[in-house]
């Protein structure tokens, strides 16, 4: 549901107007240059604006036609009704009526068969029923301030301004428009008039006539005698002043001022007999009822007075218009009080006045409505049973508020909230301003008027201070604080300041003590110059009100600011602890021309009276002059380009980029608003000129690459009002307030279950019922259940087969006896320590294996997830709904059980690297053959099968997988040809490659294969294949030409021509093969790669042709791969060539380091280098396994700054958290250990089993891109390095250390190298091919403190 604060209703008589028509209630009503058309407490039917900006005047509805005119200056705009049928009702302009000069219209009303009465400095008759015609205009003496028609139109009253007479109009002919006219004389200025309604039109009736004087007295007017020259005459007098005599002599319950209310017989009958068809249940209140029927059984008229004290007296006036008025003809319905109408008692002058209508909402038997039009610029709807509105008994509740209508009576220009939600100020172009208060009808949200004020000076920006109590402007040269606490606010104190520049922003520093009513507030200026003030405000005990100058600062950065901006709080109250860090909240972000953001915090130096700024992020967007940002306390900033299309979405504390979106012809973005859950998950608001757009944060997803944002919602504003949007802003709780036009619209938490965004966001079918936004969020975001297929997935990656099995297991198990509603537990019953107690066991031998032969025979639970458990357990997914998982992520959950199943069928043949890449290669093949869209294997899977030690199996698995016959393109799906180390057995493999490739089509065309035969140097058999291809017009030249010696430069030139020309034809792979024919495989290998667009197929053949020497690959690894991993930020491909040029220091490097750090020369990254996928939480893996593969492995691990390594643990943890995945972070951040050199000591001679080190060289970490060359003199022990390890394998340990040692050293356990089977190309010392094995006694050492890694992470 969503409230509407639709405008501010205009301060005049004729602001508003209600009919019925079509069975149906309308309210209209003007507000500024805008019509606003409602059908219901809650209901704008539509909002129509003038195209310039005259103010409207006065509006009339027609209730026959359902026509309404509205008046502005001297033009009367009529809009007719359309789309009733087709069950769209809208008003559309008809005409426009001018009057004559440049007159002033007043007062508007409706006569029979479309006739528009409008009133000015002359009374004139329009007839609008088919095409406008001015029937009859008379000038007046006064200009005319009331002008009516009767319910009949035969009789018309008007009353100038400050007048007391009434003049009234008798139609003497409708041929000739003529009239004649009475006065009716009174003692005061008339103030209003009334007609009296009949109970049908078609009945015969009298016209009477109600005035309201300034004398206090309601006099009526009756039809005179036929030979009378009076048309009217007076019937009897009611004394207002007198009508209400408060039972309480006390002066605050006693007041001069009086409002009438007048109820027609028709809407008194139908609320009477609304009464009676739903009748109390109380018996005690059946005598009002009683009391009442009575009453409507004399069918009066029902005049209401009331007092500003909710004091009522309600009178019945029976028989009005007879001729001989008897004494009970006017009698008392009712005396009663505690009637609340909320009356503003400040309120002065002209806004010291309520206007108050009465109808029935459309139906004929409903509850009687009051419309209380407050001059002070509201508009209430009450609704009320008349027995208990006229009851003389106490009643808590006489009145029942349905809505108020309120705003601005122009267009929105700034929204700006309190850092909790709770209040806002709404601000327009001509700077008035409205504080608002949020508050709670039931279970919905609406906002309340708290204080208006109007300033004809400039505002520049704008805070507010105790939830919307004080109000803190920003001028050009000052600064203002205002009291809002009554309806009016006032200004208290002002500063004036002075900065050379123009100032940017107003902020406000959270404080220490929230409690203490200080506040201190900021500006800064484009120059980086600022100044800070201190505001003193009301608190229990003192109330001091004060604003005073603080400080005056430099910020001192670089580069000038484009913007500084507040940023939107997180959901949590803007309070700072007392230590100024990168920790703190930011309080502001800014935007330089090129695209650079920065977030600040400050804090309050009470002592020293200063303001302490610190510089906690930066990021480069590489964004020229972006016009829009947004940021939030927690790090996320909005950034839009110049040409407002393109949306990005960082996140400021890893400097990366979360999402990008282009929004073409959606008229620019125009707003971003930021919100969060209490929990801290963010929610954008993207806003448009029509439209809305709400996206949430998602988990990250490394496996599948999902996005990590996606739209929740779009709220289109079209249907509400034409009138483009000013701005908006969130509410504490997940509200949304729009500001379109004059209009506020409040949209609630909720989310309708018909919202087709829905699906995109992977919830289950179940859970597609009406949601708040917030829920929403939190089931999109946080800890996953253990049984999630993300969770299960990042498992198996950190080592923990086994637990995953149990997992699996236990959900088996569980799925067996499940229905829905059993109660089901997110960590499937188990311990929260089984989680990280479980080592790596994938490779080791389980109980079952350990056991007896017997074993094989017992009845007993499996302990593995085998595939024929795999099976059962899918069946039971594909017939029940698994509790927090949508079908979706069930689906999947099924795909990576039958995984966990093939890769337990090969565990004990092959090593855990290569479990992981079976374990995604067959999760690639099931999707393909399920027809999902699939990724091919990526570089993070080439890279766990390169550094495996299976690599023969593997091979064979997908080799069989593709039943011997595969294809190029099927072998670059699987990434073989990269991940191969085995020379001989990939040039084997690419020999099959070639035959498939050859036999692939019916025809065996050789061209399909020449490539591969001729990488293999085997030019003779495509030569026979070519003998074969007699079907092939170019068999003859091609078998011919291929016969010729290559070696002689005739022939390389014309295989050179032929490439060339094939390069024409866009045949790259056929030129390829030519320019190997020519022995020029740099040249093949470029095209490949840059025409052909095949990366893996130009390494493939340098590998081939040369091998892994070879000088063209390490060129086109150091040139092109390299270059291309920096722009994409890929660390796995960096670390995979690193690998292969023999640079195994500067691979590891490269997984923790920025990468054009460790690239020499260094590469400027580019925008989707950022993006938040170049990342992967598995590099935390890899980087563990690879640091202990050799000396030079280590080397380059050292060679690592000790920040920089916990920056990229905890990093990684956030990652974690992220994805959801909350037990990996806690388990990395418990178990993680630093690589730590021993401390120098001295010894008194040389000693091959003592390190020897710089201290210097070991406390100042290598810089970024810096060669760690230096460490290649130190003397490494790799078995001091890791503390908890009790063994260490290192591929090239020297001699020395394996030979020597004593009792107080680590075993060292040799063991082949498991990771590749590649050796280094520059290392300095080589691996001795025997291996020794020396008993020693156990090294007893200090477990280091983990608590700054705990801390730090939050735990």
């Amino acid at each position: 549901m969503r409230a509407i604060l639709p405008g501010r209703p205009r301060t005049a008589l004729q602001a508003v107007a209600t009919g019925c028509w079509d069975e149906k209630q309308i309210i209209t009503y003007i507000s500024g240059n805008a019509v606003v058309i409602l059908d219901g407490p809650h209901n704008v039917v539509q909002t129509t604006y003038l195209e310039v900006s005259d103010q409207f005047v006065a509006i009339a509805f027609d209730e026959l036609s359902g026509k309404i005119a509205a008046a502005s200056g001297s033009t009367v705009h009529v809009y007719k009704p359309y789309g009733r049928d087709e069950g769209a009702l809208q008003w559309s302009l008809q005409c426009h009526l001018p009057v004559e000069g440049d007159d002033t219209i007043q007062t508007l009303s409706w006569g029979l068969d479309q006739e528009l009465l409008v009133g000015s400095s002359s009374l004139t008759l329009f007839s609008t029923y088919n095409s406008v015609e001015r029937l009859w205009t008379k000038p007046l003496a006064n200009p005319a301030h009331l002008a009516l028609f009767s319910y009949d139109t035969s009789l018309i009253a008007s009353s100038g301004m400050a007048d007391k007479l009434v003049k009234v109009w008798r139609r003497l002919s409708l041929a000739d428009q003529r009239f004649e006219y009475s006065y009716l004389p009174h003692p005061a200025v008339v103030t209003g008039m009334h007609w009296r309604r009949p109970f049908h039109r078609e009945e015969s009736f009298e016209n009477v006539l109600y005035t309201i004087c300034a004398d206090n007295k309601l006099r009526v007017w009756s039809p005179g005698e036929s030979h009378s020259h009076y048309i009217l005459q007076l019937w009897a007098e009611i004394d207002l002043a007198e009508s209400i005599q408060p039972r309480s002599l006390a002066p605050e319950d006693r007041s001069s001022k009086r409002y009438v209310l007048f109820v027609d017989i028709r809407e008194f009958r139908h609320a009477t007999e609304h009464a009676v068809q739903n009748p109390p249940s109380n018996e005690d209140e059946t005598h009002a009822l009683e009391h009442l029927v009575e009453v409507a059984n004399r069918s009066p008229d029902i005049c209401i007075v009331l007092d500003d004290r909710g004091n009522m007296s309600a009178w019945g006036l029976e028989s009005v218009g007879s001729k001989h008025r008897k004494p009970g003809d006017i009698f008392n319905v009712a005396h009663v009080e505690g009637l609340k109408i909320r009356f503003d008692s400040t309120a002065t002058g002209l806004e010291d006045n309520v206007q108050l209508l009465s109808f029935c909402a459309g139906e004929p038997r409903s509850p009687l409505s009051i419309l209380a039009h407050h001059f002070d610029g509201r508009l209430e709807w009450y609704e009320a049973r008349l027995d208990t509105l006229f009851a003389p008994t106490p009643q808590p509740r006489r009145l029942q508020l349905r809505a108020v209508w309120t705003g601005h009576s122009g267009p929105i220009k700034k929204v700006v909230r309190t850092a909790t939600g709770r209040s806002l100020i709404s601000r327009t172009g001509d700077n008035e301003s409205i504080v608002w208060t949020q508050k709670s009808v039931g279970k919905d949200i609406t906002i309340s008027r708290q204080s208006v004020l109007n300033t004809s000076e400039h505002i520049h920006r704008v805070w507010l201070l105790q939830e919307g109590k004080f109000i803190v402007f920003l001028h050009h040269d000052s600064v203002s604080l205002w009291d809002a606490r009554g309806s009016k606010a006032k200004e208290v104190v002002r500063r004036p300041f002075s900065l050379q520049t123009k100032p940017l922003c107003l902020l406000c520093i959270p404080e220490v003590d929230d409690h203490s009513g200080l506040v201190h507030l900021a500006t800064i200026s484009s120059d980086m110059k600022g100044v800070a003030w201190e505001v003193r405000l009301p608190v229990p005990g003192s109330n001091v009100i004060s604003l005073e100058d603080f400080a005056t600062f430099e910020l001192g950065s670089k580069e000038d600011f484009a913007y500084v901006l507040p940023v939107d709080p997180a959901g949590t109250s803007p309070v700072i602890s007392g230590f100024l860090d990168t920790f703190a909240r930011d309080v502001a972000i800014s935007y330089s021309s090129t695209g650079v953001i920065k977030s600040w915090t400050a804090r309050p130096d009470l002592e020293q009276r200063k303001l302490d700024w610190l510089l906690t992020s930066t990021v480069e967007t590489f964004i020229d002059n972006p016009s829009l940002a947004s940021g939030t306390s927690i790090r996320k900033a909005a950034l839009v380009d110049s040409d407002r299309t393109l949306l990005t979405i960082w996140n400021m504390r890893s400097a990366q980029l979360e999402h990008e979106e282009r929004f073409e012809n959606s008229g620019g973005i125009q707003d971003l608003d930021w919100s969060s859950t209490p929990d801290n998950q963010s929610i954008l608001a993207v806003g448009f000129p029509h439209r809305i757009i709400l996206y949430t944060q998602l988990r990250y997803d490394y496996l599948d690459s999902k996005p990590s944002w996606a739209v929740m919602r779009e709220i289109s504003t079209r249907e509400l009002s034409p009138h483009p949007i000013g701005d908006s802003v969130w509410l504490g709780g997940g509200a949304f307030v729009i500001g379109m036009g004059n209009q506020l619209v409040v949209q609630d938490k909720s989310l309708p279950a018909s919202n087709n965004r829905l699906p995109d966001m992977r919830l289950s079918a179940k859970e597609k019922t009406s949601h708040d936004i917030f829920s929403v969020v939190r089931r999109l975001n946080g800890p996953l259940p253990v049984y999630h297929p993300q969770f299960l997935m990042q498992t198996l990656l950190s080592g923990k087969l086994h637990l995953v099995q149990q997992i699996l297991l236990k959900l088996w198990k569980k799925l067996k006896f499940y229905s829905d509603g059993d109660p089901f537990d997110n960590f499937m019953d188990m311990d929260i320590d089984e989680f990280w107690s479980h080592e790596n066991t994938s490779l080791s031998t389980t109980k079952r294996e350990l056991s007896s032969s017997y074993a094989d025979y017992a009845e007993e639970e499996p302990e593995a997830v085998t595939e024929e458990v795999a099976a059962s357990l899918n069946e039971l997914l594909a017939s029940r709904q698994v509790p927090l998982l949508s079908s979706r992520e069930q689906f999947h959950l099924a795909d990576v059980v039958e995984c966990v199943g093939t890769v337990e069928k090969h565990r004990r043949a092959i090593d855990e690297n290569a479990s992981r890449f079976l374990l995604f290669f067959r999760q690639h093949v099931l999707r393909l053959s399920q027809g999902l869209e699939s990724t091919p294997i990526s570089w993070r899977e080439i890279t766990w099968a390169f550094h495996s030690g299976s690599q023969d199996i593997i091979t064979d698995l997908v080799s069989r997988h593709y039943h011997g016959k595969m294809h190029w393109a099927q072998a670059r799906e699987s990434g073989m040809f990269m991940w191969m180390t085995d020379i001989n057995a990939l040039r084997a493999q690419f020999e099959v490659i070639a035959r498939n490739e050859y036999s692939k089509s019916e025809d065996k065309n050789p061209a399909d294969c020449s490539l591969y035969y001729l990488a293999l140097k085997k030019k003779t058999v495509l030569i026979g294949l070519w003998r074969m291809a007699t079907w092939n017009r170019e068999q003859a030249s091609t078998q011919k030409f291929l016969s010729n010696n290559f070696q002689e430069p005739r022939w390389k030139t014309a295989a050179l021509k032929n490439a060339y020309a094939l390069m024409g034809k866009r045949r790259f792979e056929y030129a390829a093969a030519f320019f190997l024919l020519a022995g020029n495989l740099k040249d093949a290998v470029s095209v490949l790669s840059n025409q052909h667009g095949d990366l893996q197929l130009a390494i493939a053949v340098a590998r081939v042709y040369e091998g892994d020497g070879s000088p063209v690959l390490k060129e086109f690894l150091q040139e092109k791969v390299l270059p291309q991993a920096a722009l994409e930020n890929s660390r796995w491909l960096a670390t995979w060539a690193f690998w292969m040029l023999g640079k195994r220091d500067k691979a590891v490097r490269a997984l923790i380091l920025p990468l054009r750090t460790v690239l020499s020369p260094p590469e400027t990254p580019t925008l989707q280098s950022k993006l938040f996928l170049t990342d992967d939480p598995a590099l935390v893996v890899i980087y563990k396994q690879l640091r202990e593969v050799s000396l030079q492995t280590l080397r380059g691990a050292l060679s690592v700054s000790p920040r920089a390594e916990w920056e990229f643990v905890m990093h990684t943890a956030e990652l974690y958290v992220r994805m959801g995945c909350d037990l990996l972070a806690l388990d990395l951040v418990h178990k993680w250990e630093f690589l730590t050199p021993p401390e120098p000591r001295q010894a008194p001679r040389a000693s091959p089993t003592r390190t020897t080190f710089n201290k210097k060289a070991l406390e100042t970490p290598v810089a970024h891109g810096q060669n760690p060359d230096a460490l290649r003199g130190f003397d490494i022990d790799p078995r001091k390095i890791l503390r908890r390890r009790s063994s260490l394998v290192i591929a090239d340990l020297p001699q020395d250390f394996r030979r020597h040692g004593t009792a107080h050293e680590e075993t060292v356990q040799e063991e082949t190298n498991g990771l590749n089977g590649m050796k280094d190309g520059n290392e300095d010392i080589k691996e001795d091919k025997k291996k020794e094995k020396e008993k020693k006694q156990p090294t007893q050492f200090a477990e280091p403190d983990a608590n700054s890694l705990l801390d730090a992470f939050g735990f």
